[in-house]
């Protein structure tokens, strides 16, 4: 009784080899197959994608445009409301240094204007003495 037992445990342990070996087998065949096959694939959906690309060329620049005019559109709005706000922040500025007596550019132009026109004529009141040479206009 012991032969039949080590006889039907002898058995089993090459039928569980024997399907081990051959799930391994089966493994390596399914690489060799994904190797074969994967690169017959890869290059059908490469040339899948160029059909592709070619037939939809004209709708892929069609939205590429279109994308670029919102863009444009996008960016000119930014630039006009940057440019809005920069004038009314120039002009809260320019009302805040009034309210604080703080004279404008062309307000300080003016006044120097003024002052050179002045300083001129008091100049030329001034009596002239003896030992100052006299300036002679220059006739241009």
């Amino acid at each position: 009784m012991e032969t039949t037992t080590t006889t039907t445990e002898k058995k089993l342990q090459d039928d569980l080899k024997e399907s081990a070996h051959r799930i391994w087998l089966a493994g390596l065949g399914v690489m060799a197959a994904a190797g074969e096959e994967g690169t017959k694939a890869f290059n059908h959906l490469v040339d899948r994608g160029r059909e592709f690309e070619s037939k939809n060329k004209d709708e892929f620049k069609a939205q590429a445009d279109k994308a670029k005019d919102q863009f444009d559109k996008a960016k000119t709005k930014v630039e006009g409301q940057w440019e809005e706000w920069g004038d009314k922040l120039d002009e809260m500025l320019t009302r805040s240094l009034h309210r604080l007596g703080v004279p404008t550019r062309d307000e300080i132009r003016t006044l120097t204007q003024r002052v050179e026109e002045l300083t001129a004529k008091v100049e030329g009141l001034k009596p002239r003495t003896a030992a100052e040479p006299v300036e002679t206009a220059k006739v241009s």
